[in-house]
C-alpha cells in the first residue's frame, strides 16, 4: 500500500476511507504543517523527506510543480467528488495499477454524470 500526504484541503472522509483500504495517510494537519500558509514547493519536499505521495485537490499548481521539479514520491491530483468513498476507491485502484509512484502524476477525476 502506498504512503501518501494529504494536503491541507484534501477532504478528510477519503483520508478515513484510504486509511481503511489499508494506504499509510498522514495529513497537513497531523504533520503539524496546517494554517501556517506553507507554498506548495515546501508541501511537496516535506512530502519527499517523508517518502510520501502528495493527495492534492490543488491540480494546476502540483502539475507545474511535477512538470518543473526535482524527483518527487508521486503526486496524485484529483477533482473535488462529494462521493468521498467512491473517490477513494478510483485513488486506490489507480495507485495499484502503478508499478511505482516515484516521479509519476496520477490524475483521478469524478466521473462524468
Amino acid at each position: 500500500m502506498a504512503r501518501l500526504y494529504s494536503n491541507e484541503n484534501f477532504p478528510l472522509p477519503v483520508v478515513q476511507e484510504l486509511r481503511r483500504l489499508g494506504h499509510d495517510v498522514l495529513t497537513v494537519q497531523e504533520a503539524g504543517n496546517a494554517d501556517q500558509s506553507i507554498p506548495d514547493d515546501a508541501v511537496l519536499a516535506f512530502a519527499c523527506s517523508e517518502q510520501r505521495t502528495i493527495l492534492t485537490l490543488n491540480r494546476r499548481d502540483f502539475i507545474n510543480l511535477h512538470n518543473s521539479q526535482s524527483p518527487h514520491f508521486g503526486i496524485i491530483v484529483c477533482t473535488y467528488d462529494a462521493d468521498f468513498a467512491g473517490q477513494a476507491q478510483r485513488i486506490h485502484h489507480a495507485i495499484e495499477l502503478q508499478p511505482s509512484l516515484q516521479n509519476e502524476l496520477l490524475r483521478v477525476n469524478r466521473p462524468q454524470k
